[in-house]
């Protein structure tokens, strides 16, 4: 360390979050990833005044700097490694990341994060390694214990240690009551690192399987986080950090572990008792292969998560692809015959609606431009979504990205990157027109009340989200305060979004704007609304409208 006073109680850390995005971690706002909470508890430890701020943070408010500048250390957290399109937050670029290094000339610079693995702006191009010499330390492996012992002087640790990620996980909790959307942000909580798929060498694409077989986190160390974060105030967790949520606790070596639904019973139940007043517990991967090959164990464990969590849940399936050429080629988890099962068995059990919505969905991903793609590969690919509509199955989103391959993985060097942009990009059109829209109808139908929802950008039609996992964007037909929490009932449908209204519904205030989105409303009723107000009681509403499917939330 540089300065003598760097373990003192006035020493000053800093924490800046460029986002994480990784097959089985998510950490872009209003996501907090547990890296963030180990870097603090290591601060923590060592007596460190530790402060938190977003890149975004930085980017609005470049006056931020001037504090870095007085700080003892500053620990920069990123890396994408799967692209994505974010609504409330955008990750740190290669450039910003190493900007930041260099503008930092006296505390002791950190960085860390799948960034190390590499960098690309996006899918449908290679992801290169970059040269982050402006930083004192470069944090390989787990942040929190490669941190740890950069500041100690000590050689980096050969091998996951949870027993150290349990203490740091614990001691770092406060760090989230500095999250600039606290408490509306959503703790991203790991459980295992590495992919069971390793022992047959994973799919071409994913990053998951450098960790290698799993390695399963303590319910003990889970638990006391869960605490710990619960007693800083935390609402809403996801068990997100593991590419599979139904192997947790099996048998380490099988391509497919059989779930252990005691186990799962357990760990769920637990948290809960842990952090009683959570209003969103969700998780995030399922391998549809381990469901497939193990149907009564899966449905157990689902029904276990079931219990337990809350409602409006996704368990997120990779598909990848309905070809079986580019199964067989990708080393891909789970055959498209496989996948439609999962999709029955997840609908099995938590299709059921819980406050009108549905308990747990799948979500499917698509990954396009890789090795064995053919044109024809996009017309399997869309069947395979119709035969999902023709069986009446419900799926809560569909994900479509291109290939972001990254060095050490199959697909840098096998794929098809470039050879079929003209495909993609109708098959993206066709499933947002004839799957998304009519899915959204099915899923969230109107009248549906969403609750919580936090309004994230304001406007003549404002947006906001519920929190949890892939929680449907909805617009508002009015102007409503960023940071506003408000229920509304869904009255209208996009390709990726809905239209809701705020509940209740107060005709005789609503502009013409709004009411033009009612159901059976429209334009001309909505003029002609406006020149008869104001109503006093419904029938005399229904005079112009008919019946409609928010009638009942309608007030005068």
């Amino acid at each position: 360390m540089r300065s003598d006073n760097s373990e003192s109680k006035e020493a000053q850390a800093v924490i800046i979050d460029g986002y994480v995005d990784e097959p089985a971690c998510l950490g872009v706002s209003p996501y907090i990833s547990p890296y963030v909470r180990y870097a603090a508890g290591v601060c923590a430890e060592r007596g460190f005044n530790t402060g938190y701020y977003t890149i975004d943070q930085l980017r609005k408010n470049p006056a931020i700097f001037s504090e870095l500048k007085r700080s003892d250390c500053v620990i920069v957290i990123s890396g994408v490694t799967v692209p994505g399109k974010y609504f409330a937050g955008t990750p740190a670029t290669a450039t910003e990341i190493m900007q930041i290094g260099e503008s930092l000339t006296e505390p002791e610079t950190f960085f860390g994060g799948p960034l190390n693995l590499g960098y690309s702006g996006g899918g449908g191009h290679y992801a290169e390694k970059q040269c982050f010499s402006s930083y004192d330390h470069i944090l390989e492996g787990e942040i929190g214990s490669a941190l740890d012992n950069a500041l100690s002087g000590r050689k980096p640790e050969g091998k996951l240690n949870y027993e150290k990620i349990d203490r740091f996980s614990t001691a770092g909790s406060f760090i989230i009551k500095k999250h600039p959307r606290f408490p509306y942000v959503i703790c991203e909580m790991e459980t295992a690192r590495g992919c069971s798929r390793s022992v047959t060498g994973g799919c071409s694409f994913c990053t998951e399987s450098v960790y290698g077989e799993p390695v399963f986190r303590s319910m003990e160390g889970i638990f006391a986080e869960a605490g710990a974060l619960h007693e800083n105030g935390a609402q809403h967790i996801r068990v997100g950090r593991q590419p599979d949520i139904l192997a947790y606790g099996a048998k380490t070596g099988d391509e497919f572990p059989e779930p252990k639904p005691d186990i799962i019973e357990r760990l769920f139940s637990g948290i809960r008792k842990n952090a009683p007043s959570l209003h969103t517990l969700h998780i995030d991967n399922v391998n549809p292969g381990t469901i497939a090959a193990h149907e009564e164990e899966a449905k157990e464990a689902l029904r276990a998560i079931v219990r337990w969590h809350t409602a409006g849940d996704v368990a997120a399936f990779g598909l990848e692809s309905a070809d079986p050429a580019v199964v067989s080629a990708n080393n891909l988890k789970a055959s498209a015959e496989e996948v439609m099962r999962a999709i029955e068995i997840v609908n099995e059990v938590g299709a059921v609606r819980r406050d009108g919505i549905p308990e747990l969905l799948p979500g499917i991903n698509f990954v396009t431009g890789l090795l064995g793609e053919t044109a024809d590969t996009y017309r399997l690919n869309l069947e395979f979504l119709r035969e999902v509509v023709r069986r009446g199955l419900l799926v809560r989103r569909v994900n479509i990205r291109q290939v972001m391959p990254f060095e050490g993985t199959d697909a840098y060097e096998k794929n098809t990157i470039g050879m079929h942009d003209k495909e993609f990009k109708a098959f993206k059109d066709d499933v947002r027109r004839n799957f998304d829209l009519p899915m959204l109808k099915r899923v969230f139908p109107a009248g549906t009340i969403l609750k919580e929802i936090f309004i994230e950008e304001s406007g003549k039609t404002s947006f906001g989200r519920q929190m949890g996992s892939y929680p449907i964007l909805v617009g508002i037909p009015e102007e409503t305060e960023e940071g506003t929490v408000t229920d509304a009932a869904v009255t209208d449908w996009g390709f990726r979004s809905v239209t809701a209204m705020t509940v209740p519904v107060r005709i005789n205030e609503l502009s013409i704007h709004a009411l033009k989105y009612l159901p059976g409303v429209g334009k001309k009723r909505a003029a002609s609304i406006i020149s008869k107000r104001p109503f006093k009681n419904i029938e005399e509403f229904r005079k112009i409208t008919g019946e409609t499917p928010v009638d009942d939330i309608i007030k005068f």
